[in-house]
């Protein structure tokens, strides 16, 4: 091992999908795997990074137990999540890149008890990203995007129609629903009004994280408009874009440090 390697924070990429995980494997230097709980942890290197690589599943619960075996088992102290999500944010368009700053756990409801949406236990409805490798995230994601037309075949850029393709960051929605229906949407929307995006996993990470005092960042690719053609868009997209997306981004993130 060298010195930059053993010097650094050992270092967790967590993704829900199996697309995802290859691309970003088959970038980095993969050299053992453990089995845990049902899941693979692949250690492997990038240029002088120890990393941990995980493909965790779908949901808050499995995103959950991933996060808390980084962090266990392997002394893991920066957990970055990538993937897709559904838009919410009416400035959000497919092809855009989300970089979230907050976490809502939009389907947590202990109310009347507990005001909605807080995890209770919990002064905030919030959970939160780690700043630093937020910013992080941000000048990665903007630099692969400001590139695309170089990384990505111009007629995948065409079909999906990537040209003005954006980074935001804010908040993200997480609950265990893929949405795609058109009027849960317009709820969500009127319900957090400051939402960009909605996913399965992320508020579960960051709350696991914020339990641990580990860092988190997470950047989602969004894959469809969470409305009545999600499905089909999403499936599509995600060959095609999204984990492309991810693996590049990933390594943009590194190559920073």
């Amino acid at each position: 091992m060298n010195d930059r390697a053993s010097q650094s924070p050992r270092f967790a990429i967590v993704a829900a999908l199996t697309e995802e995980v290859s691309h970003i494997l088959e970038h980095m230097q993969s050299r053992s795997c453990e089995r845990i709980a049902g899941r693979d942890y692949w250690s492997a290197t990038y240029r002088g990074h120890e990393l941990i690589i995980v493909l965790c599943g779908i949901g808050k619960v499995a995103a959950a137990i991933t996060a808390t075996a980084l962090i266990e088992r392997f002394g893991v102290q920066e957990i970055l999540f990538t993937g897709v999500a559904g838009a919410v944010g009416e400035s959000v368009s497919v092809g855009d890149v989300v970089v979230g700053e907050q976490f809502v756990q939009h389907d947590m409801d202990a109310s009347p008890l507990f005001a909605r949406y807080l995890v209770p236990g919990y002064e905030d409805v919030h959970f939160n990203a780690s700043t630093t490798m937020s910013k992080r995230l941000m000048l990665a994601s903007t630099k692969v995007l400001s590139k695309l037309g170089q990384l990505i075949s111009p007629e995948i850029v065409n079909r999906f129609s990537l040209q003005k393709a954006q980074v935001h960051a804010g908040l993200v929605l997480s609950g265990d629903q893929f949405v795609s229906d058109d009027g849960v949407r317009t709820q969500l929307r009127q319900a957090h009004a400051r939402a960009l995006v909605v996913e399965m996993e992320g508020a579960a990470v960051a709350q696991v994280c914020k339990d641990y005092a580990v860092s988190f960042a997470l950047m989602r690719t969004v894959s469809d408009a969470a409305g009545e053609h999600a499905a089909k868009d999403f499936t599509a997209f995600l060959h095609a874009v999204a984990s492309r997306y991810s693996a590049l981004i990933v390594e943009a993130y590194l190559d920073s440090d």
